[in-house]
Order: C-alpha cells, then structure tokens, then sequence
C-alpha cells in the first residue's frame, strides 16, 4: 500500500448542514498524520469528536478517485474533495472492514465503509454519490497512537547555476 496524500480539515462543510449552504472549511494537505489512540487525529475536525467513534480517520483509494476523474471528464478537483483523511493506491480498502491493521507503528481497526452521501454530487460532480456506492473509502479506530508519513515519491528542485 503506498500513502499518497494526507489532509485535515479545522471545521465541518457538510456535516450538520442539511438544508443549507456548505460551509468553506479547507481540507489542509500535511506530510504527517499525528494518530491519537481513541480520539482521531490531531488537528481534525473529528479529533476527539465523540467517545468510541467509528471514523476518527478515513481512507480512500485514489484508484477509485482516478476512475472517477475518467467517468465524469473531471481534471480540475483534487481528491480532497471527498473529505478522507488519507489517499491510498494499492489496496483494497473494503478488504479492511472488520480487521486490525498497521500503518508505520500506529494500530487501526477497519469498522466500515464510508458511504457516500448526498454533499458528493455538489463537491465532485452530478452522479458521484451514486458512482461511489460501494467504494466510498474506509472509517476506521485508531487503536493505537503513532505518527505516519506520505510514502509517495518527492522530488527535490536542484539548484542549477546559471551561466
């Protein structure tokens, strides 16, 4: 499983907005993910949100993202759209529910899938929370508390001298 993208977010756009305008809460990239036993992650909207809750972080395959860019004709929306702490390539995230795993020392419990809602036809495009039924991604527990970093590739600009 490669990690590609990790991003938090300071505040809820969808979540308790029934009825209304989303608010404008930025999903922030990070390098890092602090994984806090029980209570999510650090800096999140959900950390620490309620006792025992199933999604203190959430995982979404950028397989699934890239297959749905292809559908929809989609080239302008990163896959922070959907609002998932973590972008994966490689695994079967459905493949999780129901089973511990580890991340880089940190412990996960995979409790179920993130299933798409209706603010997914107004973030990515029309026909996106049908297109994600079934491969919305995944909410897991943190069981036990660890750092994990991006492991996708990162190149460094070199300095070139100019002649």
């Amino acid at each position: 499983m490669e990690l590609l993208h990790f991003y938090i977010s300071t505040g809820h756009n969808f979540l308790g907005h029934h009825g209304k305008p989303p608010s404008e809460h930025p999903m922030v990239e990070v390098e890092r993910l602090d994984c806090v036993a029980g209570s999510g992650v650090r800096g999140d909207r959900y950390f620490g949100y309620k006792e025992n809750y199933k999604g203190q972080i959430t995982f979404f395959a950028d397989e699934v993202y890239s297959a749905l860019c292809a559908q929809f004709g989609i080239n302008d929306k990163p896959s922070s759209v959907f609002r998932r702490n973590v972008i994966t390539r490689g695994i079967d995230l459905g493949s999780l529910i129901g089973a511990e795993f580890g991340i880089q020392g940190a412990r996960f419990y995979g409790v179920e899938e993130c299933k798409p809602c209706y603010w997914m036809d107004r973030a990515f495009c029309e026909g996106a929370e049908a297109a994600l039924e079934g491969r919305g991604g995944l909410r897991a527990r943190i069981l036990t508390s660890g750092l994990i970093e991006t492991t996708a590739l990162r190149i460094q600009p070199l300095s070139v001298p100019v002649s």
